[in-house]
């Protein structure tokens, strides 16, 4: 099954590699952004329907505004380091699922595995 558009946000060049690597047989369009304003630009620019967020580029504020910004996207976070009361306050501040930036059949599988998410912004 082909998904649309990701967008990858990842601090480590080698784990965005390898991540959009794993997202290119699932997903249409797969775009890698430095910053969360050049997310934000391509989330609106090119729809994107997904986005793998590194945790140690974006704080879990930043996470909650980007789950309120954009309702429709999935988004699914990555952290290097398996903690598990950070993955918890990710999926509370609104990722659909947290894995290991290494594990990218985890992130393909929780891309592909989200549903579509058709709420709107009160």
């Amino acid at each position: 099954m082909q998904y649309s558009s990701v967008i990858v946000l990842q601090r480590d060049g080698g784990a965005a590699q390898a991540i959009v690597a794993s997202l290119c047989h699932s997903f249409t369009h797969v775009r890698t952004v430095r910053t969360l304003d050049e997310l934000r630009a391509n989330i609106i620019s090119h729809r994107a329907d997904s986005v793998v967020l590194d945790m140690e580029v974006a704080s879990l504020k930043a996470l909650e505004r980007l789950t309120r910004e954009f309702p429709q996207t999935t988004i699914v976070c990555t952290h290097r380091v398996a903690d598990e009361e950070l993955w918890a306050s990710a999926l509370r501040a609104g990722a659909a699922d947290v894995c290991a930036p290494n594990d990218t059949r985890a992130v393909v599988s929780a891309l592909c595995h989200t549903p579509v998410r058709h709420d709107t912004a009160a």
